[in-house]
């Protein structure tokens, strides 16, 4: 993978939040990605209004903005410095069809690489899943003095669980 597509690849992966039980990336973080401004993006979205379903992307709710915005930590006090608009989030197939509405090089480079990292996002999650299918097996195949055993593996497979709404990768 050349430096670049590495540096672009870091990026994305610390934009991917989860929200709905979806992952997804907010228009601010895609414009930034793309090198245009997140007026430009959903002007081109709003275009092209057919492309985007809601399983591609969706406005978050205002509870959703609000929660988003308290993890920002310093805001910025300048006239004009936040949105009016609450952000749009888009899914995987969202950023795919990005591609043919930004026609810049920029875009398709960028979009190679979001659509890798997704990728890449799914195998980790799905080796996960085997992982915890195959402690599974063992116990049921072991005796009961490894149950202790079993129950810390569990535990570093099993996802945290977070008692508010997870926004986040």
């Amino acid at each position: 993978m050349a430096p670049r597509s590495l540096a672009i690849a870091r990026q994305v992966r610390h934009r991917i939040l989860t929200i709905r039980e979806r992952r997804v990336m907010l228009d601010t973080d895609l414009a930034a990605l793309y090198e245009v401004d997140v007026k430009v993006l959903n002007q081109a979205v709003k275009r092209n209004l057919a492309r985007f379903p809601p399983d591609f992307m969706f406005q978050l709710s205002p509870g959703e903005a609000a929660v988003l915005r308290s993890q920002i930590v310093t805001l910025d006090d300048r006239r004009g410095a936040h949105r009016k608009y609450r952000p749009y989030a888009f899914t995987e197939q969202g950023i795919a069809m990005l591609s043919g509405v930004l026609r810049s090089s920029r875009a398709v480079l960028v979009n190679i690489e979001i659509m890798r990292v997704f990728v890449h996002l799914r195998e980790l999650l799905q080796s996960n899943a085997d992982l915890a299918r195959r402690v599974d097996e063992l116990e049921r195949k072991s005796d009961r003095r490894f149950r202790v055993v079993f129950e810390a593996i569990r535990g570093l497979v099993a996802p945290p669980r977070l008692p508010r709404p997870r926004i986040g990768f």
